[in-house]
């Protein structure tokens, strides 16, 4: 299997994920779970589609640190082989590596103008020049509505997209009219894509409440393999 067939044969193309670029593109994506779900995970797959199409991607990493980031991307990269028999695996990891930058902050330090700081020394330099941020572990627990919006404003005057993660929990029962929950119930309406992450049996499936701006009927059958962490057809 070849670099295209990847990209063809990825479940997570139920989300439209090659809308990158343009007035379309530049939607704001959510992933939502309890603590130790897989949210990571399904972060560097999109991450990992969005690179094997030739974008850049800028991981930002809240709290979190370089090595155990990378370690994702290469255990995912892995399982990737094993389960498609990749073409020529080793050169096919070196060209898509090239397309991805890991940027970390510590929980206190990340904010709108330090982000847009980092931002603006890579692109100034001509160091790496971001399609697509992934944001993990960003505190919606304290962050405001403003906090988000202004995210936002960013990414539009960039023209880019990005995918948080966020942590829901078992014993708050707040939820938005959608169905997105605490701590994200009150600003959902800022997210074009949502995808909670709900255990059942075997499998952890993906419910998506929301994509591309539009109210999902049928979730697309998508889950998330526990043992491996890869995302499959249900």
């Amino acid at each position: 299997m070849g670099k295209e067939d990847l990209v063809s044969n990825n479940p997570l193309r139920a989300l439209g994920l090659e809308k990158e670029g343009g007035a379309t593109g530049r939607r704001v994506g959510l992933i939502m779970a309890r603590a130790g779900l897989g949210k990571t995970a399904i972060l560097v797959q999109i991450a990992m589609d969005s690179m094997l199409r030739d974008n850049n991607v800028l991981h930002v990493a809240i709290g979190e640190g370089v090595e155990k980031t990378r370690a994702w991307y290469d255990d995912i990269l892995d399982l990737m082989n094993q389960e498609k028999k990749v073409e020529n695996f080793q050169q096919l990891v070196d060209e898509v590596m090239k397309n991805r930058m890991i940027m970390t902050f510590k929980e206190s330090a990340f904010s709108r103008p330090r982000l847009e700081e980092r931002l603006n020394d890579l692109i100034l330099q001509d160091i790496f020049k971001p399609n697509c941020l992934v944001i993990d572990g960003f505190d919606f627990e304290d962050a405001k509505r403003e906090d988000l919006e202004d995210i936002k404003d960013l990414l539009d005057a960039m023209s880019m997209q990005a995918w948080f993660s966020a942590v829901s929990h078992r014993n708050d029962d707040r939820v938005s009219p959608t169905g997105v929950p605490a701590p994200c119930n009150e600003i959902d309406d800022l997210f074009d894509t949502v995808v909670l992450l709900k255990p059942e049996q075997e499998m952890i499936q993906l419910d998506i409440i929301r994509n591309n701006g539009e109210t999902v009927e049928d979730t697309g059958g998508l889950a998330l393999d526990p043992t491996t962490m890869m995302v499959k057809k249900g």
